[in-house]
């Protein structure tokens, strides 16, 4: 029989579990000493390759140790390659006897080569082997074939998990030659995007805080530096089966779970920012995208901090209700019109929802749908210059630093 998780809000089964729907690649049995499966997809890489493979070679602990090559994998996929992306892996692992390197080289068909499933691939690869010798909480950590992760990011992974996470973003730091030759207005872009996510990212944790990511924390959770512990994987039913972004949708299944995801800003990530990618969904697209609007002198437009902070206020309110809810206090159609006016939802409608045996999550994720589809949250915020968004957001932050300084002790914090 399930058990009621009161942290998740929904039915777990522990008898089941999750092992994908592919044959194992690698045949070797997993060391017992083995915490943590990193896994890289790579195709056509040959130029960045031998960085990735180093970065990883010469990881150390948190005080500066070097890592024992035991306590980790490297399960690395070359898929669909053209070029001598395997020589120099199979070249990299002769040099590195000691470093546990896994070289799996295959032709996928056109309908699964992609970054989707070549990541799916892997990741349940990675949890067969954790799960093979009992390592319920041992991690799938996950980055790419044109990134260089820290020389912490193992152990600040590990860190961050043993301190109660689920799964860890990394940051994304771009390669700093690369980015230096972009063309001004796509580094502008790019700078500013990046500053604005931050600045968003601390707002939340001031009006719906965290207390599994609290800030100083960041706002990514990509392909590039992303790791997730066998057991949530699970749960969360594996990486979704779409081609991309990928990352995006195994973050939005953790969510829909309430699995405690942290932002750690001690993980981090050098990646490529070349503006010709693998996917057309993606960073490198997202570049090329930039330029072309440089080009014909678009302004980037964005979210405008109101309409963040209402967000946010709004979801802290809804919180708070779902946790009366899970404690049998159900509240009247009357008591939430206001709340699912804000939300722009039906208040009829969110009361039927609020009684689902949904997570929190799960929740959150279907009134965003159901605003979309009424579309009066559009009508209400209309986008605005970065510019403009960055400015207010400052101001707005200013008071609430201030504010947080002074009430430190009187944040509320929940169990998840």
């Amino acid at each position: 029989m399930g058990y009621m998780d009161k942290r998740l809000h929904v039915v777990v089964d522990p008898s089941t579990q999750f092992y994908g729907d592919t044959p194992a690649l690698v045949e070797k049995t997993p060391l017992p000493q083995c915490e943590i499966s990193v896994i890289v997809p790579a195709r056509n890489e040959a130029e960045t390759l031998p960085a990735t493979l180093s970065a990883l070679a010469h990881q150390v602990d948190l005080q500066g140790q070097r890592l024992d090559f035991r306590r980790y994998e490297i399960i690395l996929l070359l898929n669909n390659c053209s070029d001598n992306s395997a020589a120099i892996a199979h070249n990299f692992a002769q040099q590195h006897p000691d470093l546990v390197l896994h070289i799996i080289e295959k032709t996928l068909p056109a309908t699964e080569a992609y970054i989707g499933r070549v990541r799916q691939i892997l990741m349940d690869e990675a949890y067969r082997r954790l799960i093979s010798i009992g390592r319920k909480r041992g991690v799938i950590a996950s980055t790419d074939g044109d990134s260089q992760v820290s020389q912490t990011w193992i152990a600040a992974t590990l860190y961050e998990i043993n301190c109660g996470a689920d799964a860890v973003g990394g940051r994304i730091i771009t390669n700093q030659v690369e980015r230096a030759a972009l063309d001004p207005y796509t580094r502008a872009c790019h700078l500013r995007e990046v500053g604005y996510h931050h600045l968003i990212a601390e707002l939340e944790s001031y009006i719906d805080p965290d207390p599994y990511d609290t800030f100083p924390r960041h706002y990514q959770h990509c392909g590039a530096s992303f790791a997730v512990t066998a057991q949530m994987y699970a749960l969360a039913g594996g990486l979704p089966p779409v081609r991309t972004p990928e990352d995006v949708a195994l973050y939005q299944a953790l969510v829909r779970v309430n699995a405690r995801i942290r932002h750690s800003p001690l993980v981090w990530v050098i990646t490529s920012a070349r503006q010709t990618g693998r996917t057309d969904i993606g960073f490198a697209n997202l570049l090329s995208k930039r330029s072309q609007m440089g080009r014909q002198k678009q302004p980037l437009l964005v979210e405008s901090a109101a309409a963040i902070e209402t967000r946010y206020s709004a979801r802290h309110q809804l919180r708070v209700i779902w946790f009366s809810v899970l404690n049998g206090k159900m509240p009247t159609h009357i008591q939430l019109a206001p709340l699912a006016d804000t939300l722009g939802v039906p208040a009829q409608w969110l009361v039927q929802e609020l009684k689902q045996p949904y997570s929190f999550g799960l929740l959150f994720e279907r009134v965003e749908q159901c605003s979309k589809e009424e579309g009066i949250w559009a009508q209400r915020w209309q986008n605005v210059e970065i510019q403009t968004a960055i400015s207010d957001l400052r101001l707005r932050l200013e008071g609430l630093r201030r504010s947080n300084n002074k009430e430190a002790n009187k944040v509320p914090t929940y169990v998840f």
